[in-house]
């Protein structure tokens, strides 16, 4: 799909019919409260719209119409190749409301639609529809057993579940989500980030139009004390899995032991490291890496590149050719195609960022701050301890940490709280490879930047994951239960039959 214009796509906002409803039971109902919350707009501080504010009250109704759905088998029960064709029906009006939906985003999240557009609408719908498609291809097992007895390992929806929302992907992260548990067979209560909850209601909408039944898709916007945490203690969700700060994500532990003992997968945050080395070949490409890594999305991203770990002998050299390369990541109106930086989520955030900017004492370039937009910044730590090295950020900012040696490196790398992704820049194969499996990280990439895709499992080591892993076929997992059927074949047990 090819870009608009900047006045094109203003047009398209002007004329959007912006979701601001819950979505329960198959439709869009206010909460029961009657409250509402302002959602704005973070390039412009304007308010888009008032969004129902729900509460527990509106969770117990969501989670009682979930189960219904559930028990009575309306797509717990579907053929599989039946719930792949809903799915598949829901990529095409995903399709065809790409446009819409990719500007709905970048007004309410600040990401700049040259990503909505790009990446994050396209990726949607390729993880939805890649899950559709793995639905009836996954095969139960037969374990080995005596002539006399065959024992069957077969998987279960594992009921209803409670999906809450980061808003930093907020369509993408609902994909990696509802995908693999609506082709489980589950029910779901969803829960956006109260930033970013247009497009999570949206999508609700089209998933009834192409035909998923009502009650299996509930989508509830509002505050983590007001949805979250009821979410998190519902005794009648089955399993959560929440994608955002390590903070909140303990917290859901916490809600599941003093429950019903649910199962929680958690993603969350990081401070990924990248190592570049002294024998790094093509200096100007491991810049163009390093740079999309820590800059994409506005550092808006739990996997993003925020600490380069640089060998002595490169580091003038390559932070020369960072700073070239940055130059490419144009900061301004999220709705104008040219424009890479958008804004930060919300004048909160861009607080917390201008923060840890305030305590840097070397600034290679950047750290320009204004109006809830940063600019691409590379600060130079020199002490280890430094919060802009240990901290997640989560914005435009990477820190550069100089080393002499390889095991310097890796052991810099591994000195951290978290343990989500890993980039590793090196010539020499055997280093690589001994680097990628010393590394504590649940995704390491080698001369390169990124997450692996849709078919890799995503998910951390230490403080950055816990439970499961999204993406691949092992994101299926925490949406099912694994059921040993015992049958019984011998001679005895006929005659005890009769």
């Amino acid at each position: 799909m090819s870009l608009l214009t900047k006045d094109e796509y203003k047009a398209i906002a002007a004329a959007l019919d912006l979701p601001t409803m819950a979505f329960v039971d198959g439709g869009y109902r206010p909460a029961i409260s009657g409250e509402t919350f302002a959602t704005v707009n973070p390039a412009t501080g304007e308010d888009l719209a008032q969004v129902a504010s729900c509460g527990a009250a509106d969770v117990d109704v969501a989670v009682a119409k979930a189960r219904e759905a559930f028990d009575d088998g309306r797509w717990s029960r579907l053929h599989p190749s039946e719930r792949k064709d809903v799915l598949i029906r829901l990529c095409k009006l995903m399709t065809r409301n790409a446009r819409e939906l990719a500007v709905m985003e970048s007004l309410d999240s600040g990401k700049t639609i040259y990503d909505c557009e790009t990446v994050d609408v396209p990726e949607t719908i390729h993880c939805i529809k890649w899950h559709a498609e793995l639905i009836d291809k996954i095969y139960d097992q037969v374990a080995p057993a005596s002539d006399d007895h065959i024992a069957l390992v077969v998987r279960e929806p594992i009921g209803v579940v409670g999906l809450v929302l980061p808003w930093n992907f907020p369509l993408l992260m609902m994909a990696w989500k509802i995908a693999p548990a609506l082709a489980a067979g589950c029910s779901v209560v969803l829960k956006p980030a109260e930033e970013t909850s247009l497009t999570a209601l949206k999508l609700a909408e089209l998933a009834v139009e192409a035909g998923l039944p009502r009650g299996v898709l509930n989508v509830l916007p509002g505050g983590g004390a007001e949805v979250g945490e009821p979410i998190g203690r519902h005794a009648d969700i089955d399993m959560v899995s929440f994608t955002g700060s390590t903070v909140t994500g303990k917290r859901f532990l916490g809600y599941s032991g003093e429950s019903n003992a649910k199962e929680v997968v958690l993603e969350m945050g990081g401070k990924n490291p990248a190592i570049v080395m002294n024998d790094a070949e093509n200096l100007d490409r491991v810049a163009a890496h390093v740079v999309n890594g820590a800059f994409w999305n506005m550092g808006e991203n739990c996997s993003a590149t925020s600490r380069l770990i640089v060998h002595r002998d490169v580091k003038d050299d390559l932070l020369a050719r960072i700073a070239h390369h940055a130059k490419e990541w144009t900061v301004g109106d999220p709705l104008d195609p040219e424009t890479r930086v958008g804004a930060l989520v919300s004048a909160a955030h861009f607080d917390k960022v201008c923060g840890y900017l305030e305590q840097a004492e070397t600034v290679v370039f950047g750290g320009k701050a204004d109006g809830g937009f940063v600019e691409p910044t590379v600060v130079d730590v020199a002490a280890g301890d430094s919060p802009l090295a240990r901290e997640e950020i989560f914005g435009p900012v990477l820190s550069v940490i100089t080393v002499s040696s390889f095991d310097e490196a890796i052991a810099v790398a591994n000195d951290s709280d978290y343990g989500l992704a890993a980039s590793l820049f090196t010539a020499n194969a055997k280093r690589a490879l001994r680097g990628a499996r010393q590394l504590r990280a649940g995704t390491v990439t080698v001369n390169s930047y990124g997450e692996g895709d849709i078919s890799t499992p995503f998910g951390g080591y230490k403080q950055s994951g816990f439970g499961g892993r999204d993406n691949g076929i092992h994101a299926h997992d925490q949406y099912t239960q694994i059921k040993t059927i015992w049958l019984d074949l011998s001679d005895d047990a006929d005659e005890a039959v009769d």
